[in-house]
Parts: structure tokens; sequence; C-alpha cells
């Protein structure tokens, strides 16, 4: 089965992307003349994944160069809903954000929900893709994928596989991948990327599949073990890691995105400028490094074509869910 898709613009693109997709406006224009000083970037999950050290960077790269206060309010909780609502609800001014994942267009699909993701946001910008690689603890056994996949059918339902869930982008794709190859895999879901980590640092569980961003200090350091990427192409830092469409698992892709709303209302002047900022921050050579090494690549599609990414991906797991009966537990 074949995950839904996105594409990576190349950097000379991006800035074009903003242009082609949101109207950049000069600060102070219009609307933003009154938005606060002071803006927060509500983030949904656990400080010290790769979510929130994309906030931080980028934050702390636009107050400096844009003389405005940037804030990061950590509020994870019940799968990244606390924080969703509450930005849903926030004034329409500009003082407030939200970055989140791909898992914000699948929960309307398992949760009952007090927004709808679609209408109660006005999407800024996706700002990177964070590919997805499936990692075992170097003191494991399995030093590939077809490791993995033999012993879970020599063993079914004994072996584990976590991920950030239940009900998350990597979780469908865990049930993508079990159907695909046949096996019973045990899937063990986590509230936070690292959380995942510790267990199979711990040995609590058999696998992990997580963004890269989550995983490169320990696959870095070898106390984690990459055995494939779910990516369309192998990654840089792992130039040596087959993906798992290579495994023998043919369009199987997924990656996951971490993007930039606003409350729905909010103005289109406003909406544009944060857009032209976020893009800036992530063309700067220092920032883009950083992002690169630690498995973030600058995407920025932003306004109206992030809208359309949003609707595209709201609608391929809508039917992903159906198909591989994915629920919230």
């Amino acid at each position: 089965m074949e995950i839904p898709r996105r594409r990576l613009l190349h950097p000379a693109a991006a800035a074009l992307c903003v242009i082609a997709g949101v109207l950049i406006l000069p600060a102070g224009h219009g609307a933003w003349s009154q938005t606060p000083k002071a803006i927060k970037i509500v983030v949904p999950v656990p400080p010290g994944g790769g979510m929130d050290f994309l906030a931080r960077l980028l934050a702390d790269q636009i107050s400096r160069t844009q003389g405005v206060t940037i804030l990061i309010e950590s509020r994870p909780g019940a799968g990244a809903m606390i924080a969703t609502e509450a930005v849903s609800r926030a004034a329409p001014d500009g003082a407030t954000l939200l970055i989140q994942s791909p898992s914000f267009v699948i929960d309307p699909y398992v949760r009952k929900l007090s927004y709808d993701p679609l209408t109660s946001f006005e999407p800024v910008c996706d700002l990177v893709a964070a590919p997805n690689v499936i990692v075992v603890n170097a003191a494991s056994p399995y030093r590939t994928l077809a490791d993995l996949v033999d012993a879970a059918r020599a063993k079914p339902g004994e072996l584990t596989i976590a991920s950030i869930g239940p009900a998350s982008q990597q979780h469908m794709a865990i049930e993508t991948l079990k159907r695909m190859a046949g096996i019973d895999l045990t899937y063990v879901p986590y509230s936070g990327s690292a959380p995942t980590v510790t267990a199979v640092l711990g040995g609590h569980v058999t696998a992990l599949m997580a963004s890269y961003a989550n995983l490169a200090e320990q696959v870095e350091t070898g106390k984690l073990r990459a055995l494939a990427t779910a990516s369309r192409a192998r990654i840089e830092q792992l130039p040596d890691v087959p993906t798992v469409a290579q495994s023998g698992y043919e369009d199987f892709e997924v990656d996951s995105w971490f993007g930039v709303l606003a409350p729905a209302k909010t103005p289109k002047e406003t909406v544009a400028q944060f857009a032209s900022w976020f893009t800036a921050a992530m063309q700067v050579p220092e920032v883009r490094a950083k992002l690169v090494g630690q498995g973030l690549y600058p995407a920025a599609v932003c306004g109206a074509d992030f809208g359309a990414l949003l609707r595209k991906q709201s609608d391929e797991y809508g039917r992903l869910v159906r198909e591989t009966n994915v629920k919230a537990q």
C-alpha cells in the first residue's frame, strides 16, 4: 500500500514557494502593525524531540532578526489535542501559533474533536520533512529489516514495535508494514519521542519507528541500529541504510512533516508575514545546517499550498484509517 506522499523542495525553490503560496508583506504593513510584539509558539509534544528542536531554533533566529520576542510553550498531552484545542480558541491576533505534525489531520478520523483541522486554523507553513527510520537496540540480533520480519514470522505476536501514538502517522505506517509483510508484530504506543527511545534502549520493546530527528544522537553514537528508512530515498545521514521499499516493500513511504498554523481568521497579512519570517530563517546557512544535521529537511510549503497539502493528506489518511482499522485507544 502506498503511504501519503509529500514533496521536499529544493533549497533554491523555497523562497519561490512562499511567493507563490502567500502574499509577503513588509513588517508593519496593514494588520501586522496591530500584532503583539510577543508571539507564542505552542508545542504539543514533550520537550526534547525534533518538533521542539525545530520550534526553538526558528524562534531564536526570528527573534534575533525581526525584532520580536517569540516564546515556546510546551503543552503535551492527549495526543497533542490539548495544545491544538487551546490554539484553536486563541484570539486570531498573531500572538499565538501552533506547530504540528501529520497526526493533526489523522485525529478527526479516530477521535472526537472540538475543532476542525481544516477550518479552525490558518495554514502558515509546512516547515520541514522529517524522514522516519526503523531502529533497534545496537545489542539486538537484528541487523536488517528482513531479520526483524523473519523473526516476527517465527514468533507471532512476541516481538514489539513502538512509536508515538496511538493513531499517529507512524502507528498507521507500522500497521501497513505488518499487512504488507504478513507479520504479527505487537504495537506499543508512547506519549512522546523521548519515552520511545528510552524504551528501545532499555530493551522494553524490540524496535521503534520514529523520525530521524528524534533518533540522530543515539544512532550516531552507536546505541541504536537503523534497519531501514521509510522515506522514498535514502537519507543523507544514513547512506548505507536501505529504504523500506528497497527492502522488499514497494511503494512504502512515510515522511513526517512539521508545520506551523495560526488560529482561524488571523489576518492574511499577518499569516503572510509569518510565512516570510519562517522561510527566511530556514535559508540562513547556519540554521539550515543545524536542521539537516538533525535529519530535518527544509520544505517551505506555505499559505494556500500548505492548505492544499493538509486537505490532500486528510483525504488520504482517512482512507488509510479505514483500511488499517487503526483506532485511538
